[in-house]
């Protein structure tokens, strides 16, 4: 099964945050050697995000993340595990575990 995982922070990282975090080379050469990470990056600013709806035919694009929130999406890793359980388990292994949230959902096969 593959598993999107969210890397969520709770505000845009200051300069002191690559102090705090943990690498994550480690994590992410464990994940790919094991052969369960399939892709992931590190997102943007969310000052450079841009949302698009459509209303009525018309197009509106805002600056900014899709809604207001505390949280924001630093990253994401595709995984392969055999079932939620393991993805917990490599979920729980990333360092911004400890510092931010990751959020796991199951991809549906398209």
């Amino acid at each position: 099964m593959q598993y999107l995982m969210l890397v969520m922070v709770e505000s845009e990282p200051g300069p002191d945050a690559a102090a705090e975090a943990e690498p994550v080379g480690p994590w992410v050469e464990e994940m790919d050697g094991r052969g369960v990470r399939l892709m992931g990056h590190v997102l943007r600013p969310v000052t450079e995000a841009a949302s698009v709806r459509v209303r009525g035919g018309e197009r509106i694009v805002t600056d900014g993340p899709f809604a207001e929130t505390k949280e924001l999406i630093a990253g994401f890793d595709v995984l392969e595990c055999k079932d939620l359980a393991e993805a917990i388990d490599v979920a729980a292994k990333h360092p911004m575990a400890k510092l931010g949230r990751l959020e796991l959902r199951e991809m549906i096969p398209g």
